[in-house]
């Protein structure tokens, strides 16, 4: 267990299988490296009013996650622990404290709505064709990693391939999700029109494609 110490406090490593066992988070998921939550407030200045309870809760932690309104009234979550890349305790503690909350407000969370995107691209050679990507969507390059300074815009990452792909399309969405609703996801897009392409690596991911052979993947935390 890898502890981490700053401003005079200790935390240490959350794996998403440690954090699945623990109590208090049930409004919370896995979702790549962070946990996300989903909160509806009675109206829109009900929810702006929980968006300021969580900034004085988050300058309390000294750990700030982001976060997001939208109309009428939801309220959307996400925290990480930008110094180790993944989930400590921090983040539990402060996850714990934002449900408190949202409870006596109430709003309620709405865990099934919780997803990611990412943009895969099959290439041959991703160091010839990254910079395009970067300067076309105004991302920053992290490490051959494509990603929005907003925070907006879904990743992008770059499959490397020891052949050129001719017969399949080159790139693909990855529809990132909580474990407990990835089979539904996969059920609904199959009865939808779609096509299992494989489901070799769940519950991993799910590789899916439409009527016309476009694929997706509908991934999880599990199995990684």
């Amino acid at each position: 267990m890898q502890r981490w110490f700053t401003l005079d406090m200790e935390y240490t490593d959350v794996t998403p299988l440690e954090f699945g066992e623990l109590d208090g988070l049930d409004d919370w998921r896995v979702v790549l490296d962070a946990i996300h939550a989903s909160f509806t407030a009675p109206d829109y200045l009900a929810a702006a009013d929980l968006v300021r309870t969580i900034a004085e809760i988050a300058e309390a932690h000294v750990h700030h996650p982001d976060v997001e309104l939208r109309y009428p009234g939801r309220v959307h979550v996400a925290l990480t622990t930008h110094a180790t890349g993944g989930l400590t305790t921090l983040d539990i503690d402060v996850a714990r404290a934002i449900s408190a909350a949202a409870a006596l407000v109430p709003a309620p969370s709405d865990p099934s709505s919780t997803r990611a995107m990412e943009l895969g691209i099959d290439t041959m050679d991703a160091d010839r064709i990254r910079p395009f990507w970067a300067a076309v969507l105004g991302y920053d390059d992290r490490g051959g990693y494509l990603v929005d300074p907003m925070g907006v815009g879904p990743s992008v990452w770059f499959q490397l391939m020891t052949e050129p792909r001719t017969e399949r399309n080159r790139i693909h969405i990855d529809v990132i999700v909580p474990h407990d609703v990835a089979e539904g996801r996969v059920a609904a897009a199959l009865a939808a029109g779609g096509t299992l392409v494989t489901d070799k690596y769940a519950r991993s991911w799910w590789v899916l494609a439409d009527a016309d052979g476009n694929e997706a993947c509908v991934s999880t935390w599990q199995d990684r």
